[in-house]
């Protein structure tokens, strides 16, 4: 009777699971819809095309809300389990509320590491898909950065001629061993500049021992200079926000690949906040649905199904922005961002705690 009584708990809090990813996909789908619409209106394409990158895109904004998903699963199941006899029938079978929180968050729990290791690399695969076609279509084909085993590639076009920048990649906003190849509208080689070290905190970059290397008519000359100002579009911040961007990569690759992203460039702070975001996400999703339990089976025990809504509304945003002031807090250095990843879910778990250890047992 037991494996039965698990069984049920299990099968209808999954299916409850799964019709609130749909309700969320569905929004997702028709929100994002039109703005894919609108980046191919002038482009000649399929209109699957739009239709499936946003189906491509949504899965993974879903990986990011499925904490809120977990939370309204949870709520939505256990009103629904208070509101039948179903329960009654659980605590005939020596079923305490505390049993049923611990047999739903800890499916919960195990649905986070499920996700980390197998939906995860799914939706982040289907994100650099996404990412590759929108470049691929992108009308500013003019501008392009790009990070490799070889350093920093910069292309640009500004003041009415192309610039290719390369050079070694740094983690500061002291780039070095640069290389500056300017080319006309009809990409002939005009100019190429070399620079020890350039300072790209602006969009006026500052040069270091500099020499030029002029081609025109057929004749070479060079120049030399102690320091050279360029400017460009791009500078250290807009350079680095490129690099904060992991959608198109799984919790496995950042793991496997931390070092060698470093190298690349990428942020050591950001790939950590990453990390621990994804990491914490098995114990955010066993929390809410803490959290959940708390409201409907002890505080809100004998309010309407109207009050349980919209305090569970209420509640998500509360969360939502919780979470977002601890990344604001990370990304303004008062906080690391890895430890910013966690305050949320420590925060959430000492007030869970203290609500599961009082769940009504009546």
């Amino acid at each position: 009777m037991n494996s039965i009584l698990i069984n049920y708990l299990l099968s209808n809090f999954l299916k409850t699971i799964f019709k609130v990813i749909l309700i969320f996909y569905s929004f997702g789908i028709i929100l994002n819809l039109f703005e894919e619409i609108e980046f191919f209106k002038n482009i000649d394409t399929s209109i699957l095309t739009p239709i499936t990158l946003t189906a491509l895109y949504i899965p993974n904004m879903l990986i990011k809300l499925f904490p809120f998903i977990i939370f309204i699963s949870s709520m939505w199941f256990l009103l629904n389990l208070r509101n039948s006899k179903d329960l009654l029938t659980l605590k005939v079978f020596g079923y305490s509320n505390f049993k049923i929180f611990f047999v739903l968050a800890f499916t919960s729990f195990i649905f986070g590491w499920i996700i980390l290791f197998a939906v995860n690399p799914v939706t982040s695969s289907m994100v650099k898909y996404y990412e590759n076609t929108k470049s691929k279509y992108s009308r500013d084909v003019d501008h392009l950065v790009a990070v490799n085993k070889n350093g920093l590639w910069i292309k640009e076009f500004i003041n009415n001629k192309y610039r290719i920048v390369s050079s070694d990649t740094s983690r500061s906003n002291i780039i070095k061993n640069i290389k500056i190849f300017n080319l006309d509208d009809n990409y002939n080689l005009i100019e190429i500049i070399y620079a020890k070290t350039a300072d790209i905190s602006e969009n006026d970059w500052v040069l270091n021992e500099v020499s030029f290397s002029s081609f025109k008519d057929g004749i070479s000359k060079e120049v030399f200079k102690s320091e050279h100002i360029i400017q460009s579009k791009y500078d250290y911040v807009k350079i680095t926000s490129i690099f904060k961007n992991f959608d198109a990569m799984s919790f496995l690759d950042l793991l496997l690949n931390y070092q060698d992203l470093q190298n690349k460039g990428y942020n050591k702070t950001y790939l950590d906040q990453n990390l621990n975001s994804l990491l914490s996400l098995p114990f955010f999703l066993f929390l809410m649905t803490g959290l959940a339990s708390i409201l409907s089976m002890n505080t809100l025990k004998k309010s309407n199904k109207s009050t349980v809504i919209i305090t569970g509304l209420i509640t998500c945003v509360a969360v939502y922005y919780f979470k977002d002031l601890s990344f604001a807090l990370g990304q303004a250095n008062r906080i690391s961002l890895s430890l910013a990843a966690w305050v949320p879910v420590v925060t959430i778990g000492l007030f869970t705690s203290i609500g599961v250890l009082q769940i009504n047992e009546k």
